[in-house]
């Protein structure tokens, strides 16, 4: 069924297709091919038989162009082989034909054909054309009630690829009984159905039914008494058996676009009447015949006016006119409509209790088909406050009109400031963006046509969370302006960063009418702090390696240390931003090594009591080192080096803490440092066994090691093993 959303989707109809052009003549193909791709549209060439069969094998295709001279095979035989792979559209190029030939290809739901003795421009062109029918036929119904199970077949192999939706009955009790829950667009009608005469089908149709659907009549008679009897019951036209098979599609597409043309002018003049009712519900309407004389106002004439509709027609607009209008303003408007030119200006009238109000006013000559003026139609806005609040500003500030323009301007060119430094965008309460400035379009990328109507979707980053914006969707549409920053994507995908502030636009009862977003673009300072916090982790990493070269361990230990730190700390609930700050200050566990003597740090036996206190004391160094620092990632290095050696039962240095106590970082910390310790080669021992490994961990749950933490890395052992293995095959 046709709608009027329908017939405005096809005014603008920009449906690309998949189309495959399979021609074995170069020129031909290349031609199509090329045209359709300027058009928009997926093509894919093939120059034979079995390449054509590959492609549409491997993808879908929408409209195939087939010249039946690809091949050697007859042509239905060609049609039927290349079916068995798609149930594309398809149109056929042929070198010549003839009525017997064309009929069998329609039989076997060919759209069309074309000789290619014809240009290929207008070849081209009527393809273009025939998609356009079948997007237009896809809402378009078609009864056909015919006798003959065999034309009942033949019609439907001829109008289904079409994409016509077909509603087929033997007789007229079928028909009417569908004809409940199927809305036809046209009908077809055999007039020699076995239970009902042509003539009551009609009238039923239209008498009783009342419905609008033109009809064609199926006939193998040429009684012209009996068809003329049936034009006068409503039937529009008629096809003769046995059909010429063109002569049928063209008669029937006829119909269609009639019957589609019909729709577009109802649905036209239902949009121009729903005009007409926004213009006559939003401003203040009246009409005048050539002298000037009211023949119509609407409600809201009456209402600023005081008068009734009554007592303002028949009357000339003299009766609201107010004494401070010039004569000179009304002699230049009447000189202005009677030339035929639209007469826009202000105009101050005055109500039926004496005050008065300010309208902007446009008043149109209409003018019929032989150029004569035959009434005047006038157009007002009301714009009293406005007026008033510039008269006031005259009267008690001393701002004449000329300065008055003057401030406007200057309000202008602060306006145009803004407009070029900031990035503005205005919303309706859906969302939908219904303004954009320039500097929007140039920061995005997104031409207008891509962004009104749009939501700002249009440039979401997918690393912000569903939560993030309903938070900031919570906040204006509860009146309160939202501030923060926000990581968009531009057309290309490249990212860009903006500070924002978006302000819900209050009218004058304090109702939110849209959202207005101002926004200024940080990217190059949010790229530059990046700079530097990669710059201070790369520090940080240079740093811990150089603790561990002193040991003559790798930088791989503080690597992997990292990498087991961020791991577990995801496992144990902490934010993404808390994992990946205890990554990069991580490296840093042992950075106090660098204030151990090489005799301690490099000796290959056991230390001695002594020398083992002396070692004890890197925690404090580290610490030392970095405790001052106000940064962040410097300050989680600092408890990072100061507590990884401290154990959940209290027996670890340098403070003995326990439980708790001790700092989340400092408890993944020591996991990581342990496990990757003892999986790998040291100065005074060589590396254990994995299983001897996981067998320290399990006896030191509780002891040395926080149990949640041990069982979180048994959990997830493989993703562990998985970091091991990567950095110990890259070696």
């Amino acid at each position: 069924m046709i709608t009027c959303d329908f017939v405005e989707d096809m005014e603008h109809s920009t449906k690309r297709y998949s189309v495959v052009v399979a021609d074995d003549v170069d020129r031909v193909r290349t031609y199509f091919a090329k045209q359709f791709r300027i058009d928009g549209h997926d093509v894919t060439e093939a120059a034979g038989i079995e390449q054509l069969q590959g492609i549409l094998a491997q993808q879908h295709c929408d409209l195939l162009v087939l010249n039946l001279e690809i091949c050697e095979q007859y042509p239905t035989e060609l049609l039927e082989r290349i079916k068995a792979y798609t149930d594309a559209h398809i149109i056929v190029l042929t070198s010549q034909s003839n009525k017997e030939s064309t009929d069998e290809l329609f039989e076997y739901g060919i759209i069309n054909y074309y000789v290619t003795t014809l240009p290929l421009k207008q070849i081209y062109r009527d393809i273009i054309d025939e998609m356009y029918k079948l997007e237009r036929n896809k809402n378009f119904s078609v009864a056909i009630v015919e006798n003959s199970a065999k034309i009942q077949k033949q019609l439907r192999q001829l109008l289904e690829p079409r994409g016509l939706e077909l509603l087929i009955a033997p007789d007229a009790k079928n028909f009417f009984d569908d004809l409940k829950g199927f809305h036809p667009d046209l009908i077809l009608l055999d007039t020699a159905l076995p239970d009902m005469q042509p003539g009551k089908v009609l009238e039923r149709v239209y008498r009783d039914l009342k419905l609008t659907i033109p009809t064609l009549l199926i006939s193998d008679s040429e009684d012209m008494n009996l068809l003329s009897r049936l034009f006068k019951e409503g039937a529009r036209d008629y096809v003769k058996k046995p059909f010429i098979l063109e002569e049928l599609l063209l008669k029937i597409d006829m119909w269609v676009q009639m019957t589609f043309g019909s729709y577009q002018r109802e649905c036209k003049e239902k949009l121009l009447n729903e005009y007409k009712d926004a213009i006559d519900e939003s401003t203040i309407v009246s009409k005048t015949d050539r002298r000037g004389v009211i023949t119509y106002v609407n409600q809201a004439f009456c209402d600023i006016s005081g008068y009734t509709q009554e007592e303002l027609l028949g009357k000339p607009h003299n009766i609201v006119r107010h004494k401070d209008m010039p004569k000179s303003a009304f002699k230049d408007m009447w000189e202005t409509i009677k030339g035929k030119k639209t007469w826009r200006g202000i105009v101050k009238n005055r109500r039926k209790d004496g005050g008065f109000y300010f309208v902007d006013t446009i008043i149109k000559p209409i003018i019929d088909s032989g150029g004569k003026i035959t009434e005047y139609i006038g157009i007002r806005t009301d714009i009293t406050e406005i007026q008033k609040i510039k008269e006031r500003l005259e009267k008690d500030l001393n701002i004449t009109s000329k300065n008055f323009k003057e401030a406007m301007a200057l309000s202008k060119e602060y306006e145009k400031a803004l407009d070029e430094s900031t990035i503005v965008s205005r919303t309706n309460l859906d969302g939908e963006i219904v303004y954009a400035n320039e500097r929007f379009y140039e920061t995005t990328g997104f031409p207008p046509q891509e962004v009104l109507g749009k939501t700002h979707r249009i440039v979401r980053h997918p690393d912000n969370s569903e939560a993030f914006y309903e938070q900031m969707w919570d906040t204006i549409t509860s009146g309160r302006i939202w501030k923060g920053v926000i990581k968009n994507l531009r057309k290309d995908k490249t990212e860009y960063v903006v500070n924002s502030m978006i302000y819900p636009i209050k009218d004058s009862s304090g109702k939110t009418i849209e959202y207005m977003a101002i926004r200024n673009d940080i990217t190059d300072i949010i790229t530059l702090h990046r700079e530097i916090e990669d710059t201070q982790r790369e520090v940080i990493f240079k740093m811990g390696a150089v603790g561990e070269s002193r040991s003559k361990e790798t930088g791989d230990h503080v690597r992997r240390v990292a990498d087991y730190s961020q791991l577990l700390a995801r496992k144990a609930g902490l934010e993404e931003e808390e994992a990946q700050l205890l990554k990069d200050a991580s490296p840093m566990h042992d950075i106090g090594k660098v204030g151990i003597p090489d005799s301690i740090l490099l000796k290959p036996g056991k230390l001695t009591a002594q020398e083992y206190e002396q070692m004890k004391t890197h925690t404090e160094i580290g610490y030392n080192i970095l405790k001052e620092s106000k940064r962040e990632l410097l300050q989680t290095a600092a408890i990072v080096a100061y507590e990884h050696h401290e154990k959940w039962d209290g027996s670890g240095y340098p403070r003995g803490l326990s439980g708790d106590d001790i700092h989340i970082y400092g408890r993944i910390t020591a996991i990581a440092d342990v496990f990757d310790a003892l999986g790998h080669d040291r100065v005074y021992k060589k590396a254990w066994e994995l299983d001897r490994i996981l067998e320290l961990f399990k006896a030191e749950r509780g002891k040395h090691f926080d149990p949640v933490l041990v069982d979180l890395f048994f959990e997830n052992l493989e993703e562990f093993l998985a970091i091991k293995r990567r950095y110990d095959d890259s070696c």
